[in-house]
């Protein structure tokens, strides 16, 4: 079963190459608002847009940084003589799946008008760099980065999970080894038939001096993905500072 908006969806893929061309600022407010139209538990996200090709990812036109924005519901409970109580984590929780909603609808919206897209996910490290290019206030927390454009390539989209390794209906399941197995096979023989890591010419780097033991020919998605989340982001006050910087206590 398929229609235009389900078809755009399934043909979505992350965009590294864009034309000269700029969005118009009636196509870019019109993404801003198919992004408002998410669904929303307090609207706890605000958008800031860069259009400093140069400084962007892949010299993309447009970068909008996504942030949940606490400060702007602070602003309006102060008008009505309220104060927040509820604790910053549960704030946090609910300002990411606002934001994270947002995001996504705009990144559908723009696929609609004939443009791509990707995400940047290294947002919060540089959230020092972004408080002071944007003059953020406090009890804002940039959460990721979407780069726009109109596509200067036409890559096929990316492989994802089965879905008997997804979708759960009545109970998580306990894994065979089948399950799991065929799972990786999934991605890891979509990304070589693409030659991904060949042609971005990149593997996560061994960072305890190991040997090598793999090529382009077998290097794939599950290595690639099990040697970030081995090696990268192991101490969490890396993040907790990054949170008391915009504002946010969580211990």
């Amino acid at each position: 079963m398929t229609n235009p908006i389900i078809e755009t969806m399934l043909n979505r893929k992350s965009i590294r190459k864009y034309t000269d061309e700029t969005p118009t600022d009636e196509i870019i407010h019109t993404v801003v608002r198919a992004g408002q139209q998410a669904p929303f538990a307090s609207q706890l996200c605000s958008l800031l847009l860069s259009r400093e090709r140069d400084s962007h990812p892949f010299e993309a036109p447009l970068m909008f940084t996504i942030c949940v924005d606490i400060h702007k519901m602070e602003v309006i409970m102060a008008k009505r003589d309220w104060q927040m109580s509820t604790c910053d984590l549960s704030m946090l929780v609910l300002g990411f799946q606002d934001a994270i909603l947002v995001a996504e609808n705009m990144v559908i919206a723009a696929e609609s008008l004939g443009m791509g897209s990707c995400f940047i996910g290294n947002a919060p490290y540089q959230a020092k760099s972004i408080i002071k290019k944007f003059n953020l206030p406090k009890r804002v927390f940039p959460i990721v980065h979407l780069v726009m454009g109109y596509p200067g390539e036409n890559p096929p989209p990316r492989p994802r999970y089965p879905l008997n390794f997804v979708l759960f209906e009545g109970e998580y399941p306990s894994f065979s080894d089948e399950v799991i197995e065929d799972a990786m096979r999934v991605m890891d023989e979509g990304y070589l038939a693409q030659d991904y890591y060949r042609n971005i010419k990149y593997m996560v780097p061994l960072e305890d001096d190991s040997e090598e033991r793999f090529t382009y020919s077998d290097y794939s998605w599950t290595e690639h993905i099990s040697r970030k989340w081995s090696q990268w982001l192991t101490d969490p006050e890396n993040i907790l500072d990054v949170f008391r910087r915009c504002g946010f206590e969580l211990t």
